[in-house]
């Protein structure tokens, strides 16, 4: 049987001989006849000097110049390929980077709704899936409070502790509108969990709804910077001094873009940006690769003791596994100057919220379980595992995940995405082009008016809630009562690489 198939040269060249002999068609008639014709006669001739320009002056694009207005179609096609095939074409599970059941267990649990399934899973179950071990006898004891302190180990005045394993990863404005940053900040408040500021700049939003703060140190600067990148110890102990800052966080790298700096598109910048900021509102703002200050394993020891210093606060390092030889050395460094970081970031490969490279996404850094283990494994061989925490962090949504990255040694949890899921995103994938339709990362005002503060706040305090709730749950079908209990041998790992291929 032949294939059902459109010659579209052919229809193309049809086409292009027919508007201009309808236009004329039309104008005649509308001459000879009746002046009602010419309603078809304008928009015929629009077309007409529309298709001559396609055809004859335009150079840009080849389909364009060989088809004219068919091969307009090809772009209007193309543009609203995501959408149908997100709502028409992929199943429950197709979707990256979060499928629509993962999606819709975390507006249901922003939404305190029921977020149980029916008729079984549809996760993979094969060698690479690694699942948590449940007990025959869980535990009905009531289960121990969570309770982390960053800065205990340093005996630091100004330590903090959280009582919730879960955080709200970094998320700048900038990347975020104002209603998504002082939405996340207000839930923060709600749920009494921290929120990282992200590396853009003075946290004017986030400090506007009071919660505790974890304020980003970006390579660039922003905020606390001189004119050269380098850290300006002034404006770094202002900020600490108030009240709603509990610690500084170095960023080294991310998981969405390791070994580049960060990326605001000029898109996104307005002039309030670029006064926070301070920055040009005419190009991309993209940030050193390094700190000025960090150019080798000394020196970045240093600059970590030197913030701490100036701060009197605890102070964290934010990275993406590389090297392991690399970490290594900084261990061995910290050591060396009897200098740690209160606590290590860990962001797996898989994370980033906002823009970067594809080929930096998709290729480089090391996905967050292999990278936790490997961690957990050089602190513990080194003797330091006592010395500092450690957060995790890259597509920990949901509290099977979460207790996964625990019990491959983390302290505690970041998530970025599933708290803009919470807010209401729908993974548009625009995040780096000003015009989310949901008015989480964009800075268009009119986009931004329909994500309410109020409403949006609550979503966020339900899901961080919801999370801690079925978190406990899993716990305690474990046999356990305090997550300090939980270890690799609460994990089923059939294959060593399942850690890299079971996100």
């Amino acid at each position: 049987m032949p294939r059902l198939a459109i010659n579209l040269n052919k229809l193309a060249l049809t086409t292009n001989i027919l508007i201009p002999i309808l236009t004329i068609l039309f104008l005649i008639l509308g001459i000879t006849l009746s002046p009602y014709f010419h309603i078809l006669t304008i928009p015929l001739a629009i077309l007409l000097v529309y298709n001559i320009y396609l055809l004859n002056f335009q150079k840009q694009y080849t389909i364009l110049s060989n088809f004219g207005l068919i091969g307009q179609l090809r772009y209007i096609l193309e543009s609203i390929g995501p959408e149908l095939r997100q709502y028409f074409f992929l199943n429950d599970t197709e979707e990256k980077p979060f499928n629509r059941t993962e999606r819709e267990e975390i507006y249901n649990k922003s939404k305190n709704e029921d977020s149980t399934a029916a008729f079984g899973s549809q996760s993979n179950f094969d060698e690479h899936e690694i699942k948590i071990k449940h007990s025959m006898y869980p535990s009905e004891n009531k289960t121990k409070k969570y309770e982390v302190t960053f800065g205990e180990e340093r005996i630091i005045k100004n330590k903090y502790t959280i009582t919730k394993p879960i955080m709200i990863s970094a998320m700048s404005f900038g990347a975020l509108g104002e209603h998504a940053v002082r939405s996340l900040a207000r839930g923060a408040k709600l749920a009494n969990i921290p929120i990282n500021t992200g590396e853009g700049g003075y946290p004017k939003y986030h400090l506007m709804e009071n919660p505790d703060i974890i304020f980003q140190m970006g390579t660039a600067k922003f905020g606390i910077r001189n004119p050269d990148s380098s850290l300006n110890d002034e404006k770094l102990k202002a900020l600490a001094e108030k009240p709603n800052i509990k610690m500084i966080e170095i960023k080294l790298s991310q998981g969405a873009k390791p070994g580049k700096g960060g990326l605001l598109p000029k898109e996104k910048i307005t002039k309030e940006i670029s006064e926070l900021r301070n920055v040009s509102m005419n190009k991309d703002v993209i940030s050193p690769a390094h700190h000025i200050e960090c150019t080798n394993p000394s020196t970045t020891i240093q600059f970590i003791k030197r913030v701490q210093e100036i701060s009197q606060l605890p102070v964290g390092i934010k990275l993406c596994l590389g090297s392991e030889e690399e970490f290594k050395q900084l261990v061995k460094e910290m050591k060396q100057q009897n200098t740690y970081p209160d606590y290590i970031a860990l962001d797996g490969s898989q994370g980033g919220t906002g823009a970067a490279p594809k080929s930096f996404m998709d290729d480089i850094g090391i996905p967050l379980y292999p990278a936790l283990q490997t961690i957990q494994r050089i602190l513990t061989e080194e003797k330091v595992r006592d010395k500092l925490k450690i957060i995790a962090s890259g597509k920990l949504i949901n509290p099977g995940k979460q207790i996964t990255a625990l019990a491959l040694g983390a302290d505690a949890i970041y998530s970025a995405r599933g708290f803009m899921l919470a807010l209401g995103c729908i993974q548009a994938l625009r995040c780096n082009k000003n015009d989310c339709p949901v008015g989480i990362t964009t800075q268009d005002k009119h986009l931004q008016k329909g994500l309410d503060i109020n409403e949006k706040s609550q979503r966020i305090s339900n899901y961080a809630k919801n999370l801690g709730k079925e978190f406990t749950e899993i716990l305690k079908s474990t046999g356990s009562s305090n997550y300090k209990e939980l270890r690799n041998n609460k994990l089923y790992i059939p294959r060593t690489d399942s850690l890299a291929v079971c996100e």
